[in-house]
């Protein structure tokens, strides 16, 4: 198990316990490699959407498969923690494939929310979170901050 991680069956739980008490669900995914200001301005924002917010983080092999060999910096078990311990986010989950799809069928958020740097109906998840009613949000795209960016100005120095 790894530290501030969840797991599906947690997560699951976690779910079932919010759809009980009438609580909202957001649900986002990335790598989340070196955390960053526009990071936490999207996580902030995709919380203020509902009640409780979960991240779906992917895993360093599923990094390495979206990103490159050099990717990622950070272990997941170091990200996890960073990223479970910021004030927006509720729980942390890891997910080994490509995409969060398995997660979100699994699930089923009220609300799943990607950048400003995506299109709704151009997502692979799109159809899956429709089918079950739920609905999907792009929110605000803070410029100048990415993780790309970050490595390239580390290795300009």
């Amino acid at each position: 198990m790894i530290e501030g991680a969840f797991s599906l069956e947690e997560t699951k739980d976690l779910r079932e316990y919010c759809r009980d008490k009438s609580l909202k669900v957001v649900f986002t995914n990335g790598c989340f490699d070196i955390l960053h200001v526009g990071h936490v301005t999207y996580l902030e924002e995709a919380r203020a959407l509902g009640d409780v917010l979960i991240v779906g983080m992917n895993t360093d092999t599923s990094v390495k498969t979206n990103k490159g060999p050099d990717r990622p910096i950070n272990t997941d078990s170091d990200r996890a923690k960073v990223l479970g311990s910021l004030r927006a986010v509720d729980a942390v989950v890891l997910f080994d494939d490509k995409t969060p799809m398995a997660l979100i069928e699994a699930l089923q958020p009220d609300i799943h929310v990607k950048g400003g740097d995506y299109e709704a109906e151009a997502l692979p998840e799109y159809p899956v979170v429709t089918a079950y009613g739920g609905e999907v949000q792009i929110l605000s795209f803070v410029t100048g901050h990415s993780t790309s960016n970050l490595i390239q100005k580390i290795n300009t120095l």
